[in-house]
């Protein structure tokens, strides 16, 4: 998860955690109180798998921005691998920036793009993604509350 850009393209040229830093202290002094939100959405095509992670910054009440890292895999994985491997590359990363967003007393939030109702296939997944986030001490959302995933994640993959 190394290459991170802006939803403007804009490459970040700096390791992830210090561009959330800089992220951070730059809109704590123009006033904003941040919430950071991360999740991960992918797509299958023709036997390889694309995932997109976002982190995304949300001002209290005056809008957000993101950042965003893509990757491919070459593999044939079944729908709840799949979704479980989202859930890790949300997990990695929100492992990766705790500290600094504990440091600065930022409200973090790991989105997961799997359904509450048990009518859809994601839904099998459910129980280990929410046990998985739960056990490293994040705060747990799903559709229809994981806009991460669902709506951010899911226009960059």
């Amino acid at each position: 998860m190394d290459k991170w850009r802006k939803l403007n393209g804009e490459i970040l040229r700096a390791p992830i955690k210090e561009a959330v830093e800089q992220t951070i202290i730059r809109e704590t002094e123009a006033g904003h109180r941040l919430k950071v939100c991360i999740g991960s959405d992918s797509q299958v095509r023709t036997g390889v798998v694309e995932f997109a992670t976002v982190i995304v910054f949300l001002r209290e009440k005056k809008g957000g921005f993101m950042f965003i890292n893509n990757s491919k895999m070459e593999a044939r994985i079944g729908l709840k691998e799949r979704m479980i491997l989202e859930v890790a590359k949300s997990v990695e990363i929100a492992y990766h920036l705790c500290d600094l967003l504990d440091k600065y007393h930022v409200e973090l939030e790991v989105h997961a793009d799997i359904n509450t109702d048990p009518a859809f296939q994601s839904n099998r997944a459910l129980r280990e993604a929410m046990g998985y986030i739960l056990s490293m001490g994040f705060v747990f959302k799903a559709k229809p509350d994981a806009f991460a995933s669902t709506s951010c994640a899911d226009k960059v993959v």
